[in-house]
Order: structure tokens, then sequence, then C-alpha cells
């Protein structure tokens, strides 16, 4: 990922903060045949110090749950349009419209796995994680047999990032008053991203 140094975000917490913001990311592997391959779907997450895991399932006839060994995870963050109509010193500067964003590419390696008793315990803490989210409460039952006849569909896999790289693009190569003007713009803007992305920018200053 091209990330200039002035937007480069070494702190691990931003990406729990993604991760719990928006657990539904993008996950992109190669083919033997050199073809890539990409899904979307929901992960659960987990750090210890700078210890990451991520774990989640496809459903089998998916061709990436075939694969084993190099993947990369995206973690979207919130982003959103930024007009050069909002810097102070936009004549002076001959300033043009830019894009603010948070994002995180994940390098590791997949490791899938299909035992019935660890599918089981994925999509019980899955369900756990995401029903109490919009205050739900369906579980899987292993007990039920016409709940674990399900997991003959799905493939689980476990994701260890080995190269994290964060990129947080929040107008820090701008001065304060351009910064100050583009939080406070986005602020006012009708638009949760916009919002999330002027609470980073002001939370940056402090």
């Amino acid at each position: 990922m091209y990330t200039p140094r002035a937007f480069v975000d070494t702190d691990l917490a931003r990406l729990d903060a993604l991760v719990a913001d928006d657990p539904f990311v993008t996950l992109l592997t190669v083919a033997d045949g050199g073809a890539p391959q990409v899904t979307h779907l929901p992960v659960l997450y987990r750090r210890d110090g700078d210890d990451v895991l991520l774990e989640g399932h496809w459903a089998r006839p998916n061709p990436q749950a075939r694969h084993d060994g190099a993947a990369l995870m995206i973690v979207h963050g919130p982003h959103a349009y930024v007009s050069p109509g909002w810097y102070p010193d936009k004549e002076e500067q001959a300033r043009v419209p830019t894009w603010n964003y948070a994002v995180a590419h994940l390098h590791g390696t997949l490791e899938r796995y299909d035992d019935e008793a660890a599918l089981a315990d994925l999509v019980m803490r899955m369900s756990a994680r995401f029903e109490s989210a919009i205050g739900s409460d369906w579980t899987f039952e292993p007990g039920r047999e016409d709940h674990r006849v399900q997991l003959r569909g799905i493939i689980g896999f476990r994701f260890v990032p080995q190269r994290i790289e964060i990129k947080s693009k929040l107008s820090q190569n701008h001065p304060e008053a351009n910064r100050r003007a583009v939080a406070d713009a986005l602020h006012a803007q009708p638009d949760a991203r916009a919002n999330a992305i002027a609470t980073l920018m002001r939370a940056r200053e402090t």
C-alpha cells in the first residue's frame, strides 16, 4: 500500500478501533494460476500485545476456501471527500480536491479447518458477537442436528498477520488552520462517514 510517511500509523489501537467499527473485511488471495480471488466476509478479531488473530469462514463452494497460505486482508475504515474550498489557504496554495480515510492492510497466513467441533465453536462465537450488536439473541445450538448439519456447508479459517500496515490520511500534511477547517466542515456534513473522519482528525489534534 502506498503510504507517504505523514500518513503511516503504527498504533495497533487504531486497528482495534477499525475492526470494532467495521468487522466486514476484504480477503484477497492468489490462485495457482495467478488469478486473484476476493471474498468479503465478517471476522472475529483478537489482539494480545502485538499478536493479532482474525477468524471467519467461507461457504464451502467458494474456491478461496481451498486456499492455504499467504493472504491479504483489508480492514475498511471511514472515508470522506475533502473540498479544496474548505482550506483557508486555498488560493495562495492552489489547493485541489482529495479524500481522507483510514484503512489497514494485514499480510499473513491462512489456516483452514473443517472440524465440526471447531466450526461449531466459531459459529457460536460469531453469532454471540453479532447478535448482541443488534440486540438480538439467536444462537447456534450444537445439540440440534438441524443446526449441526449446516456446518457441512462452511470452511473455517484462522488468519495471523505477519505484517500490519495502517494508513490514516487525515490532512497531516497540511498546516493546522487547514486541518481544523476540514475537520469542522466534515463534522457539519450529513454523512456518518464524514463525521467519523472529523472525529479522527480532532482526536489527532489533541
